[in-house]
């Protein structure tokens, strides 16, 4: 049965850690929408990451979550960047049918230098290389993976153009991510992570009306065969690009209240949440399978005192094994 959408005012506030499909039937768009708040922080609040670290890692989980919670299938999406500046891996995946996990490595000499330097933006961050999404249904499936370069553009921008060359789908992401400095309850500080997202896509019944500009340099730079962007993707674009990043982080817009803002005159509907969590999928069991591969003289190695310590680096879980225990299972 077909999931019925519902007009704009005629529901409660999804909330935090909610996605919030859409579907702005007089532009022929359809998209997701979402913000993170305690999901989120209680990701980054165990890493403790520098600042410009765990901002950048929460644009990757909340891109991660848009695209995850999209797809109809059962397994793990991932997304992860590998680049050659001073955050050189960022990874986030998401497990059906809700759960979020994703961890950054970092080379805290160069990551000081780029403060240092005012150099904090994401490019910046990232350098040259690759953004890669990850389809992963189990041992009985082949994963599918998409690629795109790091181009020195921001994550949103990247992720367009993966969507516009592999997808052919014309697409627009927002990104945003923010540190809040309040008081709880009881009036005691606390510092807590927020972000938030959005992805339009222009899905219309026509599919020549999905044509875009060509890219710069490419085969159709020639002006007699560009194509001209429909119009009503331009408009839907702009309206999108009218978001500003407090607006995605800030808890008392709420996500229902900003696509309201963004598409009321356009005929916006939005259709149930889904909920995601902060879940890892690792085991005692899973990393003693792990170890099951180990040779004699791995495990000799990887032993002190007497025993094996295995730190997760998603959760920062740290599973313990005496050498009996692990050599046994190693033979």
């Amino acid at each position: 049965m077909a999931e019925i959408a519902s007009a704009l005012g005629e529901f409660d506030f999804a909330g935090d850690d909610h996605v919030v499909p859409f579907q702005v039937e007089g532009l022929d768009v359809r998209g997701r929408a979402v913000q993170l708040g305690p999901m989120l922080d209680a990701i980054l609040a165990r890493h403790h990451y520098p600042a410009p670290v765990a901002r950048l890692l929460a644009e990757v989980i909340v891109l991660t979550v848009l695209l995850g919670t999209s797809l109809k299938f059962e397994g793990k999406f991932t997304v992860q960047t590998k680049g050659d500046g001073p955050v050189d891996l960022l990874v986030a995946d998401f497990s059906t049918p809700q759960n979020v996990r994703a961890y950054a490595r970092f080379d805290q000499a160069l990551l000081d230098k780029a403060v240092a330097a005012g150099e904090t933006e994401p490019e910046q961050l990232l350098g040259k290389g690759v953004l890669a999404f990850t389809i992963d249904q189990g041992k009985f499936s082949q994963p599918y993976q998409g690629i795109v370069a790091l181009d020195g553009t921001s994550l949103e921008d990247i992720a367009g153009t993966y969507f516009r060359q592999s997808e052919q789908i014309p697409t627009r992401v927002r990104l945003a991510a923010a540190e809040l400095f309040d008081r709880d309850q009881a009036g005691q500080p606390r510092h807590r992570w927020r972000a938030g997202g959005l992805i339009a896509q222009f899905l219309p019944e026509a599919p020549e009306r999905m044509r875009q500009p060509d890219l710069h340099g490419g085969d159709g730079d020639n002006a007699a065969l560009a194509h001209k962007e429909d119009d009503t993707w331009t408009e839907a674009r702009a309206l999108v690009d009218t978001i500003d990043a407090d607006e995605l982080t800030d808890p008392q817009v709420g996500i229902e209240r900003l696509l309201f803002r963004l598409f009321h005159e356009r005929g916006v509907r939005v259709f149930g949440t889904r909920e995601v969590i902060d879940r890892c999928s690792c085991s005692r069991d899973k990393i003693k399978n792990v170890l099951k591969g180990f040779s004699e003289e791995e495990i000799d190695a990887s032993q002190e005192n007497g025993e094996i310590a295995v730190t997760c680096e998603f959760c920062s879980t740290t599973y313990r094994f005496e050498v009996v225990e692990v050599a046994s299972a190693a033979e």
